[in-house]
């Protein structure tokens, strides 16, 4: 049997689920920038999360199972970023400074809170060929279009 091991980091899409702080963070930045919504409320803006893109790592799940050895890999965009830098970019894709938007809520604060989560990939890199494509500020960039698209069409 062939059982390769992904061990995948955040991988993130417009498809993700809205309880999540991506696209928690998206889904606002949509609504504020539509008028819909006035603030955001976030736990800990300076947990750092290794965020990569769901596209990029499915290529990578599918580099493993072409392999002729199962093996384990990680996968991860070797790159981490805060909670507050991810606003920062997702609210000025549409413009916006998220300091006048976000604040940081005791009510969400993680009471195991993980403060950075960075994997490495060199393995993955090395014996598949594999390396993340999608730049965070490409990502979020995308998954705001989506959120725009999705509330405006609601709107209409």
């Amino acid at each position: 049997m062939h059982a390769s091991n992904g061990i995948l980091f955040n991988h993130e899409s417009p498809r993700r689920g809205p309880t999540f702080v991506t696209r928690k963070v998206t889904r606002a930045v949509a609504r504020i920038a539509l008028g819909m919504q006035h603030e955001l409320h976030l736990g800990n803006l300076d947990a750092k999360r290794d965020w990569g893109h769901a596209r990029d790592y499915v290529e990578a799940m599918w580099l493993m199972l072409q392999r002729e050895h199962a093996d384990d890999f990680v996968i991860a965009s070797g790159r981490t970023t805060s909670v507050r830098d991810m606003c920062r970019l997702a609210f000025a894709h549409v413009g916006l400074n998220y300091q006048d938007y976000v604040t940081a809520d005791p009510a969400f604060f993680r009471p195991a809170e993980v403060d950075v989560l960075l994997g490495n990939a060199d393995k993955a890199q090395a014996k598949l060929g594999w390396k993340a494509e999608t730049t965070l500020e490409d990502m979020m960039a995308e998954m705001v279009d989506a959120d725009l698209f999705r509330h405006r069409a609601r709107m209409a």
